[in-house]
């Protein structure tokens, strides 16, 4: 498999510059098997993996290259909605996407750039073997479009338990109160909204979660599907719970080391000596960032549950998953994306943690904190996506940036939340 030449885009002024070379990367690194003139054929695979995520994907793909005699060429990027759409225009999209969320998924297929994998899948198989939550989600208009490849639990609660010795609180309250109190002089939190291009989306995740837990699934659809305002006092009220979490005070680094770290080096804070925060909030995708910091600083890490907000949703989970589509109908896209569904590769992704599988006959987790997130999947009374991924792109990117408005400055939270319902309002109209 080829590495991809760099890091995730950058943002700010260097955004487009970024993304023209990200796409360049795309249209001339690879060709297609059939237009390989030497060596292997290729088969051009555009994501948004990095770090130990990209090689665990590495790891997963090998057996298929060894097999198959195919290579992968691989592009990441943290801007995919923006590079895979530069990539159409040129008329060079990569074999195989991956897709930041439903919302886009659902606009990418209506536009007809989505292959059927009804004509590439063995449809009863793969609805037999897969969590149904994801094939509904990967299925407009009847037919599967969007396949997810890997799994996780969001609004996980990550600690070092040489630290952290209370055990699991019952409710929100309790964790805040022991959090704040379970040692002297460190910051109940550690917190990473900066994501390059995407800066903010940790933030979302936090959001969510209070929606969810304080107001029931029957308010977070309607959010989802824009029925409910922003501006409503379901949303307000999530926010500001969000508020008590990035206060100064109650994060380490403060209000400014909150909006500069990046979300992959929020865990460093539970392991310094002496340890600057007593939690990270995170999915479970989190594992091999967490112990990347356990190798560079020391230490052991857990997980808690997010605890009980409202006793009436108790159990509610919001889970997400890595969504991959045909963005280009090649031989090599084909074999690939029937091997990303497969038990075998399924199986490569699970063993290293952090992943859970959609495919449900894989259960052969590597270790109690993936048994553990498994369990908390099967046992949820409401499951829930990920609510920022299932919005229209545009509202996605206002959500994103209105998480680092009201971080910087609390006081304006009328004038974000005002400004989201314009969004919605342009966003939904028609859909």
């Amino acid at each position: 498999m080829k590495r991809p030449s760099g890091q995730a885009l950058s943002d700010g002024g260097f955004l487009r510059l970024a993304v023209g070379i990200v796409v360049a990367a795309v249209l001339v690194a690879g060709c297609s098997p059939a237009q390989s003139m030497s060596g292997p054929p290729v088969i051009r695979v555009l994501g948004s993996w990095e770090g130990p995520e990209l090689d665990a994907f590495e790891r997963v793909v090998a057996p298929f290259e060894e097999q198959t005699g195919y290579r992968i060429d691989y592009t990441s990027t943290r801007n995919l909605r923006g590079v895979l759409e530069t990539s159409f225009e040129a008329g060079r999209p990569p074999d195989l996407a991956g897709l930041p969320g439903p919302g886009f998924m659902l606009e990418m297929a209506r536009e007809g750039r989505l292959v059927d994998l009804g004509d590439v899948l063995d449809i009863r198989a793969y609805k037999r073997e897969t969590a149904p939550a994801f094939v509904d989600l990967g299925t407009i208009d009847g037919r599967l479009v969007g396949a997810f490849i890997k799994g996780t639990v969001k609004g996980l609660f990550w600690y070092d338990p040489s630290v952290y010795r209370l055990g699991t609180p019952a409710t929100w309250s309790d964790l805040q109160i022991t959090a704040m109190t379970a040692v002297d002089g460190v910051r109940p939190w550690c917190v990473g909204l900066a994501s390059d291009a995407s800066s903010g989306w940790p933030g979302t995740d936090w959001i969510e979660d209070f929606v969810l837990r304080q107001s029931g699934p029957e308010v977070y659809d309607g959010w989802v599907a824009g029925t409910v305002r922003w501006t409503s006092p379901a949303i307000r009220k999530a926010f500001r719970a969000f508020g008590t979490v990035v206060a100064d005070g109650a994060a380490a680094g403060g209000v400014d080391g909150v909006l500069r770290t990046h979300f992959s080096h929020a865990p460093n804070g539970l392991f310094t000596d002496p340890p600057q925060c007593l939690f990270v909030h995170q999915a479970s995708f989190m594992a091999p960032y967490m112990a990347q910091a356990v190798g560079q600083l020391g230490g052991t890490y857990d997980i808690l549950p997010f605890p009980e907000v409202d006793p009436r949703y108790r159990g509610a989970i919001i889970g997400a998953g890595d969504l991959v589509a045909l963005t280009h109908d090649s031989p090599g896209g084909r074999e690939l994306i029937r091997y990303l569904v497969s038990a075998e590769a399924q199986s490569i992704w699970v063993s290293q943690g952090g992943a859970l599988s959609a495919n449900l006959t894989v259960t052969d987790y590597p270790d109690h904190l993936s048994r553990q997130e498994a369990g908390l999947l099967a046992s949820a009374t409401f499951f829930r996506f990920d609510a920022s991924d299932s919005m229209p792109e545009g509202m996605n990117e206002a959500f994103w940036q209105a998480v680092l408005d009201y971080t910087a400055d609390q006081s304006k939270l009328d004038d974000i939340l005002a400004h989201l319902d314009a969004i919605q309002e342009m966003e939904y109209r028609g859909s």
